[in-house]
């Protein structure tokens, strides 16, 4: 019966998930080797109006002598990675140490029992509230944003009797679709629109019902797992890191009323959320502004709660540290696109996808291009970047292959957004997940299934697309 057991558990270590830092490290092994292989190609680039990047020329496009980039200068790479990726590793870090120091006055406790007691069994209310209210406001802004929401969902999400994936879902895929989609986008669709010369936000109808139908297919995801949790704890994927947090919260400040040192805590949380909000949409504010309005934050909320100078930067530095692993991760991500762009491959791959479109059937190639969209992201991660370098090419090819250029820039949005939810590479992604302390295998575990079903949905809407003539262009 032992050896039974033996070879069971040799069989799960043998089967075992690699560790997230491995996964990164192997995929810039693989970029580098894919600079001794593919040949090396650039477009010509020119600037376009309105556009604050410049576009490729598609029709211009030549080979260059290869610059592979050397293994040993992986680590050099690995710093520059950090160097361009400093405002996402640095709004991690600080978001967890002022959420840190929130937590400690003790406010949401005081807050979330009331919520519990009115919402206890409405899930299938709260859930789809928090996930359209976010992918309203990640129509106009990235998801990067919202970051410092997520603490919050997954203090309410446990205090429901869910775990920390649910309340990161309520989050992250509600502006997950309400970006994807690209209604009002002005870093994804306004670019591409811009690009292929169409009116501004023209064929929002179509997108707006697309935000619905993949909002709706979430909405039913995130309920059945919430459920299913409820009712079984331990079929949650995140089990164990619930246990533990749990274990970690035995000794916290049981909070049995509100005071009035909660009221004024809660204001400056408030406060503090509705200036970053307000500044993403009227003052063109970005991370790093974000950054220093969750300072003040822990400041003034540590003041409003009661605590000292010494005990906020205490609380400060210990949430900050429980966010060195994901914030690491972040900032080792972005090498991939670094070490492509070194060699100058980027292009080359461009070109060769858009070529393999060529030889499908039509009907299949508004697909074609949405799975394009999802590899070359892989590659680029900025959304504007990707529009400038693909947009250029993908707009000829839809005008040739009979595809209108509106289906080609919703392929577009489907492929640049919704895999920033499953890329490593993807700061959305990266940035989430360590705000959430959720390790990278147990939210694709989650969410692989999920993702399937937005490929296939996304890839039935843009069949709607190309047989309805979507346009009127």
């Amino acid at each position: 019966m032992s050896q039974i057991k033996s070879k069971n558990l040799k069989k799960k270590k043998r089967f075992s998930f690699p560790h997230t830092y491995v996964i990164i490290f192997s995929l810039i092994i693989l970029a580098v080797a894919l600079t001794y292989i593919i040949p090396a190609g650039q477009y010509e680039r020119t600037e376009v109006e309105g556009i604050s990047k410049t576009v490729v020329v598609p029709d211009k496009f030549e080979y260059v002598e290869n610059t592979p980039v050397s293994f040993l200068d992986i680590p050099e790479k690995i710093v520059q990675s950090f160097n361009k990726s400093s405002h996402i590793v640095f709004i991690v870090l600080i978001v967890g140490g002022a959420f840190q120091v929130i937590i400690a006055t003790g406010v949401f406790q005081a807050f979330t029992g009331r919520l519990v007691t009115k919402f206890s069994n409405r899930e299938s209310i709260i859930i789809p509230a928090f996930t359209t209210i976010f992918a309203m406001a990640c129509t106009v802004m990235g998801v990067n944003t919202f970051i410092g929401f997520a603490p919050i969902a997954i203090i309410l999400a446990r205090s429901m009797g869910f775990d920390a994936l649910v309340g990161l879902s309520m989050v992250m895929l509600g502006g997950a679709i309400g970006f994807s989609t690209g209604t009002l986008n002005p870093f994804t669709t306004g670019v591409s629109q811009t690009i292929a010369e169409l009116p501004m936000f023209s064929g929002i109808g179509y997108r707006f019902f697309s935000l619905i139908v993949f909002l709706i297919i979430a909405n039913i995801y995130i309920i059945r797992y919430a459920r299913k949790v409820k009712k079984d704890p331990a079929k949650s994927i995140v089990y164990d890191l619930e246990q533990e947090e749990a274990h970690l919260s035995e000794d916290a400040e049981v909070i049995d009323k509100i005071e009035l040192r909660h009221y004024l805590v809660l204001l400056v949380v408030v406060a503090s959320f509705g200036l970053i909000m307000y500044g993403g949409a009227k003052l063109d504010w970005g991370t790093n502004d974000n950054s220093a309005m969750f300072i003040w934050m822990a400041i003034l909320g540590g003041l409003a709660g009661g605590m000292g100078p010494s005990r906020i930067s205490k609380e400060f530095i210990q949430g900050a540290r429980k966010l060195v692993f994901g914030a690491m991760l972040i900032g080792i991500a972005r090498s991939i696109s670094i070490i492509m762009s070194d060699g100058n491959i980027l292009d080359t791959v461009v070109k060769s996808l858009s070529a393999a479109l060529m030889v499908i059937p039509a009907f299949l190639r508004p697909i074609g291009m949405f799975l394009s969209q999802i590899v070359i992201n892989g590659f680029i991660v900025s959304g504007s970047g990707q529009a400038a370098v693909t947009m250029p090419i993908m707009i000829p090819v839809a005008d040739i292959v009979g595809v209108t250029r509106q289906t080609a820039i919703l392929a577009f949005n489907f492929g640049d957004g919704f895999s920033n939810y499953v890329l490593p590479t993807s700061s959305a992604l990266m940035g989430m997940l360590a705000i959430s302390n959720i390790p990278y295998d147990r939210w694709m575990k989650y969410f692989s299934k999920l993702f399937g079903i937005i490929v296939l949905t996304g890839s039935l809407i843009l069949l709607g697309a190309y047989f309805s003539g979507y346009g009127p262009f």
